[in-house]
């Protein structure tokens, strides 16, 4: 179902794009929504398509077995919505507020069976305990429900009949709702833990498009997670999971159609 939203979000800026070309480039034709840039404030809304990953940097110990990758993630489709507010600063400069939710379900695969020749520890890390790893201990599927807050500053430039390029870049402030930060439980009770309030960095560029009534405006922006998002495992809880991964963070790209 994620997969067709997405497919089905790009089709439809396609064809808006292809019959917005052919409506505007006609030189005798009207402006529309002539003032409406010139609004100190405005406000709408957005749908997007997301294809999610992480960032993976492992444990030079317990995250390699030679040059083989103990833990590797699974890409994944999904969507989301949100509501828009622009502030006007000039003719070329907005600032956008734009906070969405954003649904997200991942995988992570621990292959890291070959752990256990670390049962007897070193002075840096305690002996454990081998567990047989199963599919359940092995796999995790990462259920994320995503407030996404971004403030982005928007460089735009002259219109262009009835559309007007446009890029823009900055700061998220995000909050996971499932993250599991706070559980007892962790890996070894097949409970995934991250963090819940984490910042980002985001891009995007776009073309915006009058119609008589509205603004459309399909964009692609990447989103990117700064701080690292892996919660440890207990004290112990053997080195399969948390311990071979040393930094953890998302990675989007989203397709989005807005709306004012």
């Amino acid at each position: 179902m994620n997969k067709f939203l997405l497919k089905a979000l790009v089709l439809a800026s396609v064809s808006v794009a292809t019959f917005a070309d052919a409506q505007f480039r006609t030189r005798n034709r009207m402006d529309n929504l002539e003032d409406f840039d010139q609004q100190k404030f405005s406000w709408g809304f957005f749908l997007n398509g997301n294809r999610l990953d992480y960032r993976i940097v492992l444990h030079p110990r317990y995250g390699m077995n030679g040059n083989q990758n103990l833990v590797t993630s699974k890409e994944s489709y999904s969507f989301g919505a949100g509501l828009i507010t622009k502030f006007r600063l000039n003719d070329y400069l907005d600032v956008r507020v734009e906070p969405g939710l954003q649904f997200a379900q991942r995988q992570l695969i621990f292959n890291t069976q070959s752990n256990d020749i670390y049962q007897n520890g070193n002075p840096q890390n305690p002996p454990f305990v081998p567990i047989a790893l199963t599919e359940k201990d092995r796999v995790r599927d990462i259920k994320s429900t995503l407030v996404d807050v971004p403030v982005l500053l928007e460089l735009h430039g002259e219109r262009w009949y009835n559309s007007r390029p446009y890029i823009a870049a900055g700061v998220n402030y995000i909050v996971n709702l499932q993250s599991n930060s706070d559980s007892a439980d962790d890996n070894q009770q097949q409970v995934f833990r991250s963090t819940t309030h984490n910042f980002a960095w985001s891009a995007e560029m776009g073309i915006q498009f009058y119609f008589n009534k509205f603004k459309l405006t399909p964009a692609i922006r990447g989103t990117f997670f700064m701080n690292n998002e892996m919660v440890a495992d207990n004290a112990s809880t053997p080195p399969y999971w948390s311990a071979a991964v040393s930094t953890l963070q998302t990675r989007a790209v989203m397709f989005v159609l807005k709306f004012e």
